[in-house]
Parts: structure tokens; sequence; C-alpha cells
């Protein structure tokens, strides 16, 4: 059973004709992050769960975590942003269970068939060979080292990563090769891995942020809903420092008149706990996270939703998301400008303002060419 909302137009908050979401029940999507399951852009047909009138009683089941085998063909991802300090990057699954509302991967599960809203936090889908398929692609011939990144898209450490270890195989893979890794998670369970990274360590091949959007557990349960807790998170950045793995924090996203008011707090707490740098990133709401966002928003903040929504807009020029280059993680305006600076000058005195590390490739030797040589597919 779902629950059918109309938001009337307001002027602080909108520019745009008033819209209807399908709020599936509470108790139905406890420990989620979306509230709405709306068909994903490429379909033809657009499914929406509704009422059907009766008032008997009816109990659906709880929405659960679905696990999907990937034969993946490739694993490490290209780009050419100038807004990431990497070209290339790896991602271990598709979809992530923490269920962060304002995740900009949500919209990649519409290549799927598959919503960016429930089915991105409970449809998710695990690479088994990734560790194989990166130890061929760096024996090819032709292939020059430079960093990796992990945990651009969908975070490494998520819960399935305790059954599947992907990630510690991907690991184990770039440690014997001695190959440079860049890490972003918000999840603790990094610290199981802390002998590995503690090894890429010693060859300043490793750098691991953790993302801290919040000192506020019970905020951060609406906002990410199966994340670690902020406290788990600083205790993780606390362990690696003592491990000697470079670690930071990313603040990140900070949403203005919602979590920005923690800018100061999150970067003292991280100071604390032994990290070394901290980045920031504001709010991106590109496609289907700007309804996902909105409907969140208006269901847990209904009295600060227009205020956000439109300091939002402010920092995009009029819109809900500017795509471009430079401008899209930070925003522009007086109230962008406002937040990096405040950013800026907490960094200061906590004595985050440290470059990240400088990583090494030349250390780097190819895999094994029997232990990196395809099989013949006759599929």
């Amino acid at each position: 059973m779902s629950k059918t909302f109309t938001y009337e137009r307001d002027p602080d908050a909108d520019q745009e004709p008033a819209r209807e979401a399908s709020f599936f029940d509470v108790e139905r999507r406890r420990g989620r992050g979306a509230a709405t399951n709306e068909t994903g852009r490429f379909e033809r047909e657009q499914r929406e769960a509704v009422h059907d009138g009766w008032d008997i009683h009816e109990e659906a089941p709880p929405f659960q975590t679905e696990i999907a085998a990937e034969n993946a063909r490739t694993i490490i991802t290209r780009n050419t942003s100038p807004d990431v300090p990497f070209d290339r990057s790896i991602n271990p699954y598709r979809g992530c269970e923490h269920g962060c509302v304002y995740c900009f991967a949500r919209p990649t599960h519409a290549y799927l068939g598959l919503s960016p809203g429930l089915d991105f936090e409970t449809k998710l889908f695990v690479k088994p060979n990734a560790a194989e398929l990166l130890r061929r692609e760096l024996a090819k011939p032709g292939y020059r080292p430079a960093a990796i990144g992990i945990g651009t898209n969908t975070d490494p450490y998520q819960p399935i990563e305790k059954t599947h270890e992907v990630m510690r195989d991907v690991l184990s893979v770039l440690l014997e090769t001695k190959h440079p890794v860049t890490i972003v998670t918000k999840s603790a369970l990094i610290i199981r891995d802390v002998d590995i990274l503690a090894d890429l360590a010693r060859r300043q091949l490793i750098g691991v942020a953790l993302s801290v959007t919040s000192l506020d557990h019970r905020f951060a349960r609406r906002m990410e809903p199966r994340a670690s807790t902020p406290k788990l998170r600083l205790k993780a950045v606390e362990t690696l420092r003592e491990a000697g793995v470079p670690v930071g924090v990313m603040a990140a996203p900070l949403i203005p008149a919602l979590n920005d008011h923690e800018i100061e707090n999150i970067l003292a707490a991280a100071r604390d706990s032994g990290a070394q740098w901290a980045e920031f990133v504001a709010l991106r709401m590109p496609l289907e996270i700007k309804d996902l966002f909105r409907d969140w928003l208006r269901e847990h903040f209904p009295d600060r939703a227009a205020r956000v929504l439109r300091y939002i807009r402010e920092m995009h020029g009029g819109r809900d998301y500017d795509p471009q280059w430079g401008r899209r993680l930070r925003g522009e305006g007086v109230y962008a400008r406002l937040m990096a600076e405040r950013f800026r000058k907490a960094r200061r005195r906590y004595g985050l303002d440290a470059p990240r590390p400088e990583l090494r490739t030349d250390l780097f030797v190819k895999p094994d060419k029997t232990t990196a040589q395809f099989e013949l597919d006759l599929s």
C-alpha cells in the first residue's frame, strides 16, 4: 500500500507545477533513504503504487535487499573530468544499501531498467570477478599506472562487502602490483582491511577519506540510514591514522540550511580523530535526485524545505543543478562563497589544510602473466 501526497505550489520553494509523489508506508521502507520508487526515466511505461480504495488493512512486506551477480567485462572506468583528481575508478558494486538520499549515483540504476529510488538501495549487483578483471587489465602491455579512485560512485564498504569481500580482493591485487589507490567511504568496515591498507601506506600508495556529513546520529540516520554512525566513522579515522594510513575527512555533501551549520564542529572532530586534511562538496541534484531529495526533505523537514531549496537554487544559478565543470561541486553565488570561506577558515584553524599525499607510480609491477591471462570465452 502507498500514500499519495500532492504538494501545493510554494513560491519560495519550487518554480515548477505541483508534484504528486506516492510514498510507501513508513514501516515498509524502514531503514531506507528514499520514500518512493518511481519508474526509471528510460522505461516506456510508468508504474505507480496506489491505494485500491478499500478500507481493508493490508500489510505489505518490508523492502528486502536483493543481490544479483554481474558478470562484468571490464572493471576500470575512465573519466576526463577536471573536477576530480583521478582519471580512472573502480566500482565493485552497483547500487548501494547505505541508502543516502542525496547519492548522485542513483540515476545510474535507470540504465538497468530500475528505479533510482528504493530499487537503488534494495536491488544490488555485485561484481565477483572484479579482482580477476583488474589483474588482467593491469597486465595489458599499454597500461600506465595512475591512482585509481574507489568509492567515487557507490560505497565499496557497504554492508554486502562483509560477505562478498570484493573490495578486499581488489585491494590485494593493488598491493600485489604496488598500484596507487584512493578510497572514499562512509563505512567503518574499512578498518577490516587495515592490514592491506597499512602495507600500501608504507609504500606511499594509498590515501583514504571518510565522509562525515553530520555529528548528529539521528540526523545521519534519516539521511544515510544504513551507513556507519558518525562516531564509528571518526573512530575509523583514528584507527587508520594509528596504522600509518594517510586519512582525511570529506564533508560531502554540505546542504545549505540543513547541515552546513556543522562545518566547524565536523572539522574539529576530524582533527581530534587524527585526520590530516579535509575537503567538502556541495549538494548536487542531477536528474531524479531533485525529486527524491524534495520528497525526503518535505517528509522529514517540512518546516525548512522551502528555505533549503531556495538556497540550493541560488547556488546553481536559479536551477536545481548546474552541471558545468568547476561549479557543480561547489556552486556559486553569495551563499556558496560564504560556505566555502567558512570551510577554508575552519580547515586552517584545525590544521586540516594539508594537501592530499602524493602517491607513487614508479613501484608498479605488472601481474604475473600466468595469473592474468583470459580464459577462452566460447559463449
